[in-house]
């Protein structure tokens, strides 16, 4: 019968000291969510927009694809074919194409 008051004070003290753990960990979380409102609001300055121009962008490695046309493999021109001169690179291999896949 001794063991219902003590097992009640040791409930009471666990319950005291989850309470005061659940505050301290909501008070944390306000003081840092106040700290990166007050952060990010030094960050939200914007620069000015750029004036337009005539001239295209600086292409950069790693940008869009520029609007003109790719280059034409470098080949020999006709005349100098018709004199032996070979071209740089061998034809390109014909196009390989396998069986169709079996249903199971």
């Amino acid at each position: 019968m001794n063991e219902a008051p003590e097992q009640r004070t040791r409930l009471a003290r666990d319950m005291w000291l989850a309470t005061m753990l659940v505050i301290a960990g909501v008070a944390i979380s306000g003081l840092s969510l106040a700290q990166i409102r007050a952060r990010d609001r030094t960050h939200l300055a914007q620069a000015p927009t750029p004036s337009p121009s005539n001239t295209p962008a600086e292409s950069k490695p790693g940008g869009t694809r520029p609007t003109t046309p790719a280059p034409q493999p470098a080949q020999p021109k006709p005349e100098a074919q018709r004199e032996g001169a070979e071209p740089a690179l061998p034809p390109a291999p014909a196009e390989k194409v396998a069986p169709p896949i079996k249903d199971k």
